[in-house]
């Protein structure tokens, strides 16, 4: 009996890290220890049952929270979705970015890029690279996400019917190329990411790219693309869950993969966005005075470590400033002609691309703790914004009997405003918590620095004695950041 339960003991081991009968025997580390164990179960003196061992005490399979199945299916998708929420409401300042940064851009990349990490799943597959599964079992698994994604993509969209940005037709939300994309790239990352976490980095880069081409596009809100983005994860992950149940190890190559020894040294690629803010009013001319103290930024971020401590690295990202609107109305209820037209005004955020490097610097706190630093140097393109005011035409008739025009409203740009391209500085900390040896969630802070030339241009009928040439000053533009970031270690 006592032979019998060192026996099963052994095969709980096995089952808990996977491990072939013949490697445990082989593990020179393990089999003296099993056998000291064995010796004194056999040593006791006393009947068994009398002397029971309690199993529940060697609780091989607990896990924590992030080691929990349902945890890893929905974890990834419910970040996306949760991200896809909170840009609901500001999902036309983000179009605004793009019409101001590449209004005229139109290619198709998208509409094959997204196919990119299932075919080279296949291809690997097909040229004898062994994955997670053999083909037959890969394609099964393939099969229920494409179905799965479609299920939850058209139902949504044809239940929604949110109008593309582009006015075109009423099924943007969510979006189904980008649901395509990681649906693949979530393949390709189950069936070699084991292998290699290069190919998981390649798949989920080739589908970002297709995200953000459907946005350049100008074929779907930024929402549209996270919460696809969401829904391709999910699908490939709940099919996954469910194939692996009905089909067991059928198939499966795990225990014949070649183990892949994660590197010691912090390298990372990531995604990030966040809060941004002044403590002081980013737009200073004499007589244009609105309020520009608070926005958002977004972008990626990666370094290569030399070693545990040291790398290099960069960011590229997009910051948006809007304008406080209340403080253009209040200089405009300062001028009584132009608060008798019941003047409607349309502002467009203050915006820059940023693209630095420099060295970072990393320290681990502990296993799952790392606070890292970075002192950036680079380059910042700014984008041009108006402010445009719109006057009722009824009221304008009314207040001049000779004034007609058909259309019902008038649109004049009061002002306009760019911060010319210069360089830039950047220094800032992140303190990450890693969820396991591929992934981090990390909470950064940021200081921005760059004093660039602020051009202004002016409506000279509206504001008396300005000259409608442009007005340059340079002054500085400074402002922190705050926010997360989404780390896949390689």
């Amino acid at each position: 009996m006592r032979l019998i339960y060192c026996l099963y003991i052994l095969k709980l081991v096995q089952q808990h890290y996977s491990i072939s009968a013949y490697n445990m025997i082989n593990k020179t580390f393990f089999l003296p220890y099993f056998l000291i164990f064995c010796q004194i179960v056999f040593s006791q003196n006393t009947d068994y049952n009398s002397n029971q061992l309690e199993l529940s005490q060697y609780n091989f399979n607990e896990k924590n929270f992030w080691d929990k199945e349902s945890v890893q299916i929905a974890f990834v998708p419910t970040l996306f979705f949760g991200a896809s929420a909170i840009t609901w409401h500001s999902r036309e300042n983000v179009r605004e970015i793009r019409n101001r940064y590449t209004p005229s851009f139109k290619n198709h990349y998208d509409d094959y890029l997204q196919y990119a990490p299932a075919a080279a799943t296949f291809g690997l597959k097909l040229s004898g690279v062994k994955g997670r599964n053999d083909l037959k079992r890969s394609a099964i698994s393939y099969a229920t996400s494409i179905a799965i994604m479609a299920a939850l993509v058209n139902g949504i969209k044809y239940t929604a019917k949110v109008e593309r940005p582009d006015h075109s037709t009423r099924n943007s939300f969510p979006s189904g190329h980008t649901s395509m994309a990681f649906t693949n790239a979530t393949f390709l990352h189950k069936e070699y990411g084991l292998v290699n976490p290069s190919y998981s980095i390649a798949a989920y880069g080739a589908s970002t790219m297709t995200g953000i081409g459907r946005s350049l596009n100008n074929r779907h809100w930024v929402s549209d693309v996270l919460a696809g983005a969401g829904i391709g994860i999910l699908s490939t992950q709940l099919a996954y869950f469910f194939i692996d149940r009905i089909y067991g190890n059928k198939g499966d190559n795990l225990s014949i993969l070649p183990s892949y020894t994660a590197s010691e040294k912090p390298s990372f690629l990531s995604a990030k966005i966040g809060y941004a803010f002044s403590n002081q009013n980013l737009i200073k001319e004499e007589d244009f005075n609105p309020t520009i103290q608070r926005g958002w930024e977004a972008g990626l971020e990666g370094a290569y470590f030399f070693n545990k401590s040291w790398g290099l690295g960069g960011q590229f990202s997009i910051t948006s400033f809007s304008i406080n609107r209340q403080s253009v109305l209040d200089e405009a209820e300062e001028d009584e002609s132009l608060k008798e037209l019941d003047p409607n005004f349309i502002t467009e955020s203050l915006g820059t691309m940023n693209f630095l490097i420099g060295p970072y610097y990393s320290l681990d706190l502990s296993k799952n703790w790392n606070l890292m630093f970075k002192g950036l140097i680079g380059y910042s393109i700014g984008a041009k914004g108006n402010i445009d005011v719109r006057f009722n035409s009824a009221i304008l008739q009314e207040m001049d009997p000779d004034f007609n025009i058909e259309e019902d409203e008038i649109t004049i740009k009061l002002a306009s405003y760019k911060p010319l391209n210069t360089f830039k500085l950047t220094g800032g900390m992140s303190l990450t918590y890693n969820i396991n040896e591929q992934i981090g969630i990390s909470l950064y802070s940021d200081f921005h620095h760059s004093k660039p030339i602020m051009a202004y241009s002016f409506d000279e009928d509206l504001f008396d004695g300005v000259d409608a040439e442009e007005v340059k000053s340079r002054h500085q533009l400074n402002y922190f950041s705050i926010g997360l970031n989404l780390k896949a270690y390689f």
